[in-house]
């Protein structure tokens, strides 16, 4: 009996390492299947245009207000914080954009202190 005891925990240690090693690569898969959010290629330009107008800024925060309608055109609305030397500010970044062609109408920086 307690030769059986003794194989069965053997056995199990031996498996253990090999659950934690496959629960890890399906971790893994997972964190590789996220789908890529349909803002993502606008908030890239959002990032690339301030890095233009605020080149010695540093962009500290991120996030995506949202998408509009106005007039048959899109309007993608990212919120940005940034630093420079010792003063932290936002700005908003609208991209206007046909939504057929997804061609770039216009981008409006604003600053704001909120």
């Amino acid at each position: 009996m307690l030769r059986k005891i003794l194989i069965g925990c053997s056995f199990c240690l031996l498996l253990t390492p090999t659950v934690f090693i496959d629960n890890d690569s399906a971790a893994i898969s997972a964190e590789q299947k996220k789908p890529v959010p349909e803002y993502a290629k606008w908030g890239k330009l959002a990032m690339e245009e301030t890095q233009k107008r605020y080149p010695s800024a540093q962009i500290v925060d991120y996030l995506h207000v949202g998408r509009h309608k106005k007039n048959g055109m899109y309007v993608e609305r990212f919120k940005l914080w940034l630093k420079q030397d010792n003063r932290e500010f936002g700005i908003f970044v609208n991209i206007t954009f046909e939504p057929e062609t997804e061609r770039v109408k216009n981008i409006t920086v604003v600053e704001t202190d909120r």
